[in-house]
């Protein structure tokens, strides 16, 4: 039997609800996420599995299953808040497939109001994503970060001017960049991907001293539909999404890895030698769409405190 994990709720998939309260306004969706993967296993490979829809307390699952053709067994875990699947495979064709219904209710807060915070207020948790990584060289960028932006208004005003420029200034270019490739080599090149734009976002928050983390996902209305990678700013008292590609609504994202940079949150991990060979991503919002109105889409975005 192929091994399979489901877990199911009491919620009603039916019921959207909108709450106000305290300058947010909490809208209530119901997302079905889910992906098909298919590998050849040349050589005998450990695989790292991101693809599971995060549990958080804005956004809770409905109903999830993740299965395995042919018949392996696998190690599920949570690591650093991202839920991986682990396991050792030999040569074959190895299939994949995740599929969850989330419910996902993100909080909306009046930009205007949004500030930085001071380093001295700044959460213990929050100070590591002022740091360099991997992909996102802050320690680099501080003066093009100054010159860029010093002058902008701080708080969501700022990070958004950075998505701004960062949309309008690089090219969005499927296959152009790789697994090395840096924000400071996208910032020179003038062309990514959704990670390196997420990258460079990141990198130029870190060299003005507003904590930024990347985020992997899933992406309602996404094309065409793939992971989608993007970050969220620490603002206030709480993290607030930013997506520099535009293309899809912040407000329709799911969640799936966290971490400083996609070195932290990659879908897949490989250690052995294995293809990609076929690959289909979907996140289908199954409610009415109440959250189009333009005042909701000038609001700023908050699933995680």
């Amino acid at each position: 039997m192929v091994p399979k994990l489901t877990v199911l709720s009491h919620f009603s998939i039916e019921t959207v609800r909108l709450v106000i309260g305290e300058n947010k306004l909490t809208n209530m969706t119901i997302i079905q996420v889910g992906c098909n993967l298919t590998y050849s296993v040349i050589k005998p490979t450990n695989f790292l599995f991101n693809v599971a829809a995060a549990r958080t307390e804005h956004q809770r699952i409905c109903e999830e299953s993740f299965q395995l053709i042919p018949e392996i067994s696998f190690e599920a875990s949570s690591v650093e808040d991202n839920q991986v699947y682990r396991l050792y495979v030999e040569p074959c064709d190895l299939q994949l497939q995740y599929f969850a219904t989330v419910d996902l209710h993100p909080e909306f807060y009046d930009r205007s109001e949004i500030n930085e915070t001071w380093y001295s207020q700044l959460p213990l948790d929050v100070l590591p994503y002022l740091n360099p990584s991997r992909y996102c060289e802050s320690d680099r960028l501080s003066h093009f970060a100054l010159r860029m932006f010093g002058n902008v208004q701080p708080g969501f005003s700022r990070v958004n001017a950075i998505c701004d420029w960062i949309n309008n200034n690089l090219d969005y270019q499927a296959g152009s960049t790789g697994e090395s490739t840096s924000a400071c080599d996208v910032l020179i090149e003038r062309v990514g991907v959704c990670r390196d734009y997420a990258h460079l976002a990141i990198a130029l928050c870190r060299a003005l001293c507003i904590p930024a983390r990347y985020i992997s996902g899933y992406a309602v209305a996404l094309q065409p539909p793939d992971f989608h990678g993007f970050f969220e700013a620490y603002l206030g008292s709480r993290w607030y999404l930013f997506d520099a590609t535009r293309m899809a609504p912040v407000e329709g994202f799911v969640r799936i890895g966290t971490g400083r940079d996609a070195a932290d949150a990659s879908f897949a991990t490989i250690i052995g030698e294995a293809t990609l060979t076929y690959m289909a991503v979907w996140a289908e919002q199954t409610t009415p769409n109440q959250i189009s109105n333009e005042s909701l889409r000038q609001s700023a975005v908050s699933t995680n405190q």
